[in-house]
């Protein structure tokens, strides 16, 4: 494969490089991280891709030795020349196994090329997991008593048991300790502004228009679309996040806050939503949320998973070390949270198997709201972060957030409000069936636009 250099000069804001080994640079979004040389005559940073790996002028970070970011954003400028002959600059004391000296190996033609088999083929398990589900739940009644056996928190033990093994390997992925630098970075708090009005202003509200443009005469299945669009997503989002190559460290970030403001707005907003905005409409009973019964969703669907993840990252960190930990353990261990994605999307499906073919025409409905919904915040909120010039990482890792959501609070919300066997209880339901294939659906998209929005130069 011919190869070409990346040149780019390290005036970019925040960048402290100093002479030492094992230096990386990383473009996230395109799939590509290899090592890197610094040439302190000419004040330059030189990588070595293969060609074509990466889009003009795409945007880099440069990380050290033990992974700090050194360079958050760095400007690439293509020269086309041999690897041996561009990187054959002095790298002070580093080993001869870190040096640069000839061409790279790396396979980044792609993301979607790097795929592991099970990646690759990820929607026709989705779509033979669904399936294999509504099958299961509508002629084995057996299954779905057994899988809705043991219950905690109002939802399914077997459900709980694949979010936790869906989540624990992707947020044992998260590199905690760059959080607190990238934090300081020029732009992280206006970031943050534009994640608290899409999450917290813009989606809620998008929902239950939505709801009531499209179902005026169904005022329980209305009422569970709208307790799905007040819950802000916690969980997958980090699934979908990693499998749109978006910024794991700043999804990191964006879930948390949505954490603790999920906890204290939850409530609020759906008596203002259900009471005041809909009049009552559909909650003739009154509705009653309390703190603790939103606290303990986010506890368990996400603080689970998370102390699980950090425990987890930073006891092999110490046992096995950095290199061993990335190219031994995670290769292995990483594809268990697409294995617990199937097997949650079984155990969903045949839970509400035989009420979604017995209430099919209704089920459908439902998922007009929500499709358009995913559809206008993942594509609105990805507008709106391009034009303001963010990168590809931030932009998708946005999009993701904004148009997903947390069915586990909201199932339980219903359940534990409206009964089990509620309309509002089923739609809630609903949501997860029609958000994974949905959301998948939009990680291709935006792949495909990484290839064709980001292709100029982005700011931040």
């Amino acid at each position: 494969m011919a190869t070409e250099t990346i040149i780019v000069s390290t005036t970019c804001e925040g960048c402290s490089v100093q002479a030492q080994k094992s230096l990386r640079c990383r473009f996230t979004g395109q799939g590509v991280d290899v090592p890197a040389s610094v040439d302190f005559e000419s004040n330059t940073i030189i990588c070595c891709v293969p060609s074509r790996a990466v889009a003009e002028g795409a945007k880099f970070e440069l990380y050290g030795t033990s992974g700090e970011l050194l360079c958050p954003s760095c400007d690439s400028d293509i020269k086309s020349l041999p690897c041996a002959e561009a990187l054959s600059v002095d790298q002070g004391d580093a080993p001869e196994r870190d040096r640069i000296t000839q061409p790279c190996n790396t396979a980044a033609g792609g993301v979607l090329k790097q795929l592991s088999f099970l990646d690759r083929l990820l929607p026709m398990w989705i779509i033979g997991a669904m399936g294999l589900g509504l099958l299961l739940g509508y002629y084995v009644p057996a299954v779905e008593r057994a899988f809705d056996g043991v219950q905690i928190d109002s939802v399914s033990l077997p459900i709980a048991i694949g979010l936790w093994a869906m989540m624990w390997p992707v947020l044992t992925k998260v590199r905690y300790e760059l959080l607190v630098g990238i934090l300081r970075q020029r732009g992280m708090w206006g970031q943050l502004a534009i994640s608290l009005i899409a999450n917290w202003l813009i989606g809620p509200a998008v929902m239950v228009a939505f709801a009531w443009a499209t179902l005026p005469d169904l005022p329980g299945y209305r009422t569970g679309v709208i307790l799905v669009g007040l819950a802000r997503c916690i969980a997958m989002v980090l699934l979908w996040n990693q499998l749109a190559a978006g910024s794991p460290e700043y999804c990191a970030i964006l879930v948390a806050v949505n954490s603790i403001l999920q906890v204290i707005l939850y409530a609020p907003l759906a008596l203002f939503y259900l009471q005041v905005v809909s009049r009552g409409a559909g909650v003739e009973g009154g509705l009653h949320i309390g703190f603790w019964q939103v606290a303990r969703s986010v506890l368990l669907f996400l603080g689970v998973p998370l102390a699980a993840g950090i425990v987890t990252r930073y006891t092999l960190l110490k046992a096995i070390g950095k290199e061993n930990f990335d190219t031994r353990f995670m290769p292995y261990f990483g594809p268990v949270a697409l294995l617990g994605l199937i097997y949650t999307i079984i155990v969903m499906f045949s839970l509400q198997g035989h009420q979604v073919i017995s209430n099919i025409g209704d089920v459908c409905r439902v998922a007009v709201p929500m499709v358009l919904y995913f559809g206008l915040m993942f594509f609105g909120t990805l507008a709106v972060c391009k034009r303001l010039g963010s990168s590809y990482e931030r932009s998708v890792t946005q999009a993701f957030t904004a148009s997903s959501n947390n069915f586990e609070l909201a199932i339980a919300i219903a359940v534990g409000t409206f009964g089990i066997r509620s309309q509002e209880a089923l739609a809630a339901t609903v949501g997860p069936l029609i958000e994974v294939p949905v959301l998948l659906a939009l990680v291709y998209v935006a792949l495909a636009l990484n290839r064709t929005w980001w292709k100029a130069p982005q700011r931040a």
